[in-house]
């Protein structure tokens, strides 16, 4: 009675053959490091796990906070909840299908007749009941499992919908780390920028006593002027910058930008990972939300193909019907009163213009489609990875030759000012110093903030460690809060013989 199952059974992409993400061995720790906050050197270890809070590797408390903030209130991370939900209902009302559909009828009636009507005198009338029950079935045998085909359609469809949920989780958490990093490098550049500023502001009172006293000329004092307006124009836009940031952080959080958030968080409260897990690339496919996603696609392109071809075949039903028919609820259920039927119809598409072998060809159009998308989306994840460890490799590069060029832009300001101060150099020798320091502080506090960047872009890119977070029961693995799906794979699904059977 179960018959076949049409179309081709489901079979996962292989997995990647790769062994790395560059074309070169890959340094097992990026080759430079700065006496600096964030400047340690970093180390790549295939062999550790992501964990579920990666975000918890940067030891700070007001990062962690900023993030459970939003996983409670973001909405869409609800959205994506609910979608997941809602697909999930969908396959239970899918599974509806693969059972006989049983309903119930019932009627009572009373009725008066007139003689006329019967043919009689008009004096004479006749009372009379009429008391029916029946149950009915109707079963779809799907001897070519179009309908089984369906449900794992749709239960792919709620694979699609989890991992969807798991790549929304990944983002709203990413975002969120990289927005509070770039909050705090803004507001330490602002930081930078003021004391330039009043670097800036005591040299112009240098110059202008030396004016005074004949030790300078006009033209030195409005040359320090205009260094000094040059550098406090460039506080408006890290200002505006700082506020769009702080906004877009408040939108993460599930807040309208009247509230406010991580004002507290500096790039000295974060702490630099300086062990990063790297899986391997056929591990990859297993831990990108998104690489799943796109699997799911493929199987439901592959379930739907079966679909098509089923569409195709002689479908049949049987229906049933056993009840009873009296004259009156007084003689219901009496002998003689039973009725029952009991049909099968079968019926053949003989000719549709060619519909139902088009529809077919679309599945499998729609498959070939699915198929390269999915190998399109393993490609940006090894792409999305390796742009990752390539950038890691030239921030701390970077950092450390920012680091550099601030220490000695420091000394070397400090030199000229005093050797300005007693007059063993002129302005322009003082003017080239404050911008060299004024550009290396600048680039130092954006390098810090880049790694920091860069560091959590590598967690994001590698999956985000979806699979051991601590929120999820283990057997639903991808869906948050109280949801517990069972994988595909424990989804029974009789498997067929010939494509076309």
């Amino acid at each position: 009675m179960t018959g076949c199952t049409s179309g081709p059974d489901f079979v996962r992409p292989d997995k990647p053959k790769e062994q790395g993400y560059t074309p070169e061995n890959l340094v097992p720790q990026t080759a430079a490091s700065a006496v600096s906050n964030g400047g340690a050197a970093q180390t790549f270890v295939p062999t550790e796990d992501i964990p579920g809070e990666w975000w918890k590797l940067f030891r700070s408390s007001e990062l962690n906070a900023l993030i459970d903030k939003a996983l409670k209130a973001n909405p869409d991370l609800d959205a994506a909840q609910a979608s997941l939900r809602q697909a999930n209902e969908a396959l239970y009302a899918q599974q509806g299908t693969l059972f006989p559909t049983i309903s119930a009828n019932g009627s009572v009636q009373q009725l008066r007749a007139s003689g006329v009507q019967l043919g009689g005198s008009v004096d004479t009338q006749l009372l009379y009941g009429v008391t029916t029950g029946t149950l009915n079935i109707s079963y779809n045998l799907d001897l070519w499992g179009g309908v089984r085909r369906s449900v794992e359609a749709q239960h792919a469809q709620v694979d699609f919908q989890r991992f969807q949920l798991e790549a929304t989780y990944l983002t709203l958490t990413s975002n969120v780390v990289v927005a509070a990093i770039n909050l705090a490098s803004l507001r330490g550049q602002i930081a930078a920028t003021e004391a330039i500023i009043k670097i800036e502001t005591d040299a112009l009172r240098v110059v202008e006593s030396q004016f005074a006293l004949g030790g300078a000329s006009r033209a030195d004092v409005l040359a320090q002027q205009a260094v000094l307006t040059a550098t406090q124009a460039t506080l408006p836009p890290l200002q505006k910058q700082l506020a769009q940031q702080r906004n877009q952080l408040m939108t993460l959080l599930g807040k309208p930008p009247t509230h406010d958030a991580g004002q507290s968080l500096l790039l000295s409260s974060i702490k630099l990972p300086e062990e990063l897990p790297l899986s391997l690339p056929s591990q990859l496919v297993e831990q990108r939300p998104d690489v799943r996603s796109a699997e799911a696609q493929l199987r439901t392109a592959s379930a739907n193909i079966g679909v098509a071809i089923a569409n195709q075949l002689p479908q049949l039903t049987l229906t049933g019907m056993w009840g009873m028919a009296s004259a009156g609820a007084s003689t219901a259920f009496m002998p003689g009163t039973g009725i029952w039927t009991l049909g099968a119809s079968i019926a053949q598409t003989l000719f549709d213009g060619g519909k139902l072998e088009h529809t077919k060809l679309a599945a499998v159009a729609a498959y070939e489609k699915a198929a390269a998308q999915n190998r399109s989306t393993v490609l940006l994840a090894f792409q999305d990875v390796a742009n990752a460890l390539r950038a890691l490799q030239a921030d701390a590069e970077t950092l450390k030759a920012t680091v550099a060029a601030e220490q000695v832009a420091a000394a070397s300001l400090a030199l000229v000012q005093q050797q300005y101060q007693a007059g063993s150099v002129n302005y322009l020798t003082l003017f080239n110093a404050q911008q060299t320091y004024q550009s290396a502080l600048i680039n130092r506090v954006k390098a810090q903030g880049q790694r920091y960047s860069d560091t959590a872009a590598l967690f994001q890119a590698l999956g985000g460690g979806w699979w051991n977070r601590t929120d999820v029961d283990a057997a639903s693995k991808g869906a948050p809060g109280v949801f517990n799906l069972p994988p595909a794979q424990d989804i029974k699904l009789p498997r067929g013989g010939q494509q076309g059977t």
